[in-house]
Protein backbone atom coordinates (compact mmCIF):
# COMPACT_ATOMS: atom_id res chain seq x y z
CA UNK A 1 0.00 0.00 0.00
CA UNK A 2 1.49 3.31 -0.66
CA UNK A 3 2.16 5.66 1.38
CA UNK A 4 0.39 9.12 1.58
CA UNK A 5 2.16 12.53 0.76
CA UNK A 6 2.10 14.31 4.06
CA UNK A 7 2.32 18.15 1.95
CA UNK A 8 0.60 16.84 -1.46
CA UNK A 9 0.54 18.99 -4.66
CA UNK A 10 -2.26 21.09 -4.53
CA UNK A 11 -5.10 21.00 -7.71
CA UNK A 12 -3.62 23.16 -10.30
CA UNK A 13 -0.62 24.11 -9.07
CA UNK A 14 2.18 25.29 -12.03
CA UNK A 15 5.74 23.47 -11.69
CA UNK A 16 7.06 27.07 -11.59
CA UNK A 17 5.01 27.56 -8.13
CA UNK A 18 6.24 23.99 -6.95
CA UNK A 19 9.78 24.58 -7.60
CA UNK A 20 9.86 27.83 -5.68
CA UNK A 21 8.34 26.23 -2.93
CA UNK A 22 11.18 23.59 -2.83
CA UNK A 23 13.56 26.41 -3.06
CA UNK A 24 11.66 28.10 -0.15
CA UNK A 25 12.32 25.13 1.87
CA UNK A 26 16.13 24.89 0.60
CA UNK A 27 17.06 28.69 1.74
CA UNK A 28 14.85 28.11 4.80
CA UNK A 29 16.87 25.52 5.79
CA UNK A 30 20.41 26.96 5.18
CA UNK A 31 19.43 29.88 7.44
CA UNK A 32 18.99 27.00 10.19
CA UNK A 33 15.27 27.04 10.28
CA UNK A 34 14.92 23.50 9.58
CA UNK A 35 11.83 22.59 10.83
CA UNK A 36 9.52 23.33 7.34
CA UNK A 37 6.24 22.32 5.49
CA UNK A 38 4.58 23.09 2.54
CA UNK A 39 0.45 24.40 2.63
CA UNK A 40 -0.09 25.24 6.29
CA UNK A 41 -3.18 26.65 7.34
CA UNK A 42 -2.14 29.74 9.59
CA UNK A 43 -3.39 30.22 13.19
CA UNK A 44 -6.01 32.75 13.51
CA UNK A 45 -6.97 32.95 9.88
CA UNK A 46 -8.51 31.33 7.05
CA UNK A 47 -4.95 31.90 4.85
CA UNK A 48 -2.80 29.03 3.98
CA UNK A 49 0.96 29.35 3.32
CA UNK A 50 2.90 28.03 0.67
CA UNK A 51 5.85 27.18 3.04
CA UNK A 52 6.32 27.69 6.68
CA UNK A 53 9.60 27.19 8.57
CA UNK A 54 10.91 27.18 12.16
CA UNK A 55 13.66 27.10 14.01
CA UNK A 56 13.80 23.71 16.91
CA UNK A 57 13.35 24.48 20.45
CA UNK A 58 10.99 27.19 20.02
CA UNK A 59 10.23 27.71 23.63
CA UNK A 60 13.96 29.62 23.68
CA UNK A 61 14.33 33.36 23.57
CA UNK A 62 16.02 33.17 19.97
CA UNK A 63 13.66 30.75 18.52
CA UNK A 64 11.94 32.68 14.60
CA UNK A 65 9.02 31.38 12.05
CA UNK A 66 8.96 32.14 8.84
CA UNK A 67 6.10 32.28 6.45
CA UNK A 68 7.12 32.21 2.75
CA UNK A 69 4.34 33.38 0.01
CA UNK A 70 5.85 31.92 -3.55
CA UNK A 71 4.29 34.36 -6.52
CA UNK A 72 5.45 32.15 -10.17
CA UNK A 73 3.19 35.00 -11.99
CA UNK A 74 2.83 38.77 -11.57
CA UNK A 75 -0.83 38.36 -11.99
CA UNK A 76 -0.88 36.27 -8.89
CA UNK A 77 1.43 38.60 -6.56
CA UNK A 78 -1.25 41.22 -7.93
CA UNK A 79 -3.95 39.73 -6.68
CA UNK A 80 -2.92 39.60 -2.77
CA UNK A 81 -0.63 42.02 -3.07
CA UNK A 82 -4.10 45.22 -1.77
CA UNK A 83 -3.28 48.11 0.21
CA UNK A 84 -5.74 47.23 2.75
CA UNK A 85 -6.31 50.80 4.02
CA UNK A 86 -6.78 52.54 1.07
CA UNK A 87 -9.56 49.34 -0.08
CA UNK A 88 -11.06 49.83 3.31
CA UNK A 89 -11.64 53.39 2.89
CA UNK A 90 -12.56 52.76 -0.30
CA UNK A 91 -15.33 50.47 0.33
CA UNK A 92 -16.50 52.49 3.17
CA UNK A 93 -16.73 55.47 0.89
CA UNK A 94 -19.00 53.46 -1.81
CA UNK A 95 -21.34 52.27 0.84
CA UNK A 96 -22.28 55.47 2.58
CA UNK A 97 -22.59 56.74 -1.25
CA UNK A 98 -24.74 53.80 -2.24
CA UNK A 99 -26.62 54.84 1.13
CA UNK A 100 -27.45 58.11 0.41
CA UNK A 101 -28.32 56.98 -3.33
CA UNK A 102 -31.03 54.75 -1.81
CA UNK A 103 -32.24 57.42 0.54
CA UNK A 104 -32.54 59.73 -2.31
CA UNK A 105 -34.77 56.89 -4.73
CA UNK A 106 -36.82 56.60 -1.79
CA UNK A 107 -37.74 60.52 -1.46
CA UNK A 108 -38.10 60.71 -5.07
CA UNK A 109 -39.75 57.49 -5.50
CA UNK A 110 -41.65 56.43 -2.55
CA UNK A 111 -43.79 53.43 -4.84
CA UNK A 112 -40.25 51.44 -4.93
CA UNK A 113 -40.02 50.90 -1.37
CA UNK A 114 -41.01 47.31 -0.38
CA UNK A 115 -43.53 48.58 1.98
CA UNK A 116 -42.25 46.10 5.05
CA UNK A 117 -41.87 48.55 7.59
CA UNK A 118 -44.36 50.28 10.01
CA UNK A 119 -43.01 54.06 8.92
CA UNK A 120 -41.49 54.39 5.43
CA UNK A 121 -38.17 56.02 6.42
CA UNK A 122 -36.75 52.61 7.31
CA UNK A 123 -38.53 50.46 4.19
CA UNK A 124 -35.56 49.18 2.00
CA UNK A 125 -35.96 49.94 -2.09
CA UNK A 126 -37.09 47.08 -4.26
CA UNK A 127 -35.38 48.26 -7.63
CA UNK A 128 -36.62 45.02 -9.33
CA UNK A 129 -38.08 45.52 -12.30
CA UNK A 130 -36.34 49.07 -12.43
CA UNK A 131 -32.87 50.24 -14.20
CA UNK A 132 -31.06 52.57 -12.61
CA UNK A 133 -27.74 53.59 -13.94
CA UNK A 134 -25.98 54.79 -11.31
CA UNK A 135 -27.31 52.81 -8.53
CA UNK A 136 -26.05 49.69 -10.62
CA UNK A 137 -22.69 51.24 -11.05
CA UNK A 138 -21.90 52.37 -7.43
CA UNK A 139 -23.63 48.35 -6.68
CA UNK A 140 -20.72 47.20 -8.99
CA UNK A 141 -18.14 48.68 -7.56
CA UNK A 142 -19.08 48.45 -4.17
CA UNK A 143 -18.71 44.75 -5.21
CA UNK A 144 -15.38 44.73 -6.55
CA UNK A 145 -13.88 46.64 -4.16
CA UNK A 146 -15.44 44.45 -1.46
CA UNK A 147 -13.79 41.73 -2.84
CA UNK A 148 -10.80 42.91 -3.30
CA UNK A 149 -10.33 43.82 0.24
CA UNK A 150 -11.47 40.20 1.67
CA UNK A 151 -9.27 38.28 -1.04
CA UNK A 152 -7.15 40.11 -2.21
CA UNK A 153 -5.09 41.44 1.03
CA UNK A 154 -3.78 38.65 1.94
CA UNK A 155 -0.11 40.14 2.83
CA UNK A 156 -1.28 43.29 4.59
CA UNK A 157 -3.25 41.21 7.11
CA UNK A 158 -0.18 38.47 7.20
CA UNK A 159 2.29 41.92 8.66
CA UNK A 160 -0.87 42.92 10.49
CA UNK A 161 -1.45 39.64 12.62
CA UNK A 162 2.27 39.04 13.18
CA UNK A 163 1.65 35.77 11.10
CA UNK A 164 5.37 34.89 12.06
CA UNK A 165 8.70 36.26 13.10
CA UNK A 166 9.59 36.69 9.29
CA UNK A 167 7.27 36.71 6.27
CA UNK A 168 9.04 36.72 2.88
CA UNK A 169 7.63 36.86 -0.90
CA UNK A 170 9.73 34.45 -3.10
CA UNK A 171 9.08 35.24 -7.12
CA UNK A 172 10.19 33.85 -10.00
CA UNK A 173 12.11 36.92 -11.05
CA UNK A 174 12.19 40.76 -10.09
CA UNK A 175 9.51 41.54 -12.58
CA UNK A 176 7.14 39.67 -10.94
CA UNK A 177 7.24 41.88 -8.01
CA UNK A 178 9.18 45.05 -8.27
CA UNK A 179 11.09 46.11 -4.70
CA UNK A 180 8.95 49.11 -4.46
CA UNK A 181 6.02 47.14 -5.04
CA UNK A 182 6.61 44.28 -1.96
CA UNK A 183 4.60 45.38 0.93
CA UNK A 184 5.26 46.69 3.88
CA UNK A 185 7.47 44.58 6.31
CA UNK A 186 7.86 42.02 3.99
CA UNK A 187 11.43 40.62 2.69
CA UNK A 188 11.84 39.76 -0.95
CA UNK A 189 13.67 36.43 -2.21
CA UNK A 190 14.33 36.28 -6.23
CA UNK A 191 15.19 32.90 -7.99
CA UNK A 192 18.78 32.87 -9.55
CA UNK A 193 19.04 29.75 -11.16
CA UNK A 194 18.48 26.73 -8.66
CA UNK A 195 18.88 28.98 -5.53
CA UNK A 196 17.07 31.98 -4.50
CA UNK A 197 18.42 35.75 -4.05
CA UNK A 198 17.45 37.81 -0.98
CA UNK A 199 16.91 41.33 -2.62
CA UNK A 200 14.74 43.01 0.58
CA UNK A 201 15.10 41.96 4.07
CA UNK A 202 11.82 41.60 5.95
CA UNK A 203 11.41 43.21 9.56
CA UNK A 204 11.29 41.30 12.30
CA UNK A 205 7.40 40.86 14.17
CA UNK A 206 7.90 40.13 18.14
CA UNK A 207 6.03 37.07 17.81
CA UNK A 208 4.43 35.79 21.39
CA UNK A 209 5.61 31.66 21.90
CA UNK A 210 2.11 30.71 22.26
CA UNK A 211 2.04 31.82 18.36
CA UNK A 212 4.70 30.46 17.63
CA UNK A 213 3.91 27.66 19.27
CA UNK A 214 0.51 27.38 17.41
CA UNK A 215 2.24 27.48 14.11
CA UNK A 216 4.48 24.42 15.09
CA UNK A 217 0.76 22.12 15.85
CA UNK A 218 -0.37 23.29 12.36
CA UNK A 219 3.23 22.38 10.40
CA UNK A 220 3.19 19.32 13.03
CA UNK A 221 -0.39 18.50 11.62
CA UNK A 222 0.76 18.87 8.08
CA UNK A 223 2.81 16.02 8.81
CA UNK A 224 0.58 13.32 10.10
Amino acid sequence: MASRDPNPTPAGESAAHRELKRLAVDWARAQRLTLCATEVRLPRSGYRADVVAATPRQLAPEAVTAVFECKAQRADFLRDAGDERTLTSKVKALAERLARLNDLIGSHRPDLRAGQELFPEYDCIDLRGERHATHAAITRELRAAQTALYVGTKFAKLARWQAATFLYLVTETEATAHPHEVPAGWGLLVREGDQLRCVLRPVRHEVPVEARIALLERMAQRAR
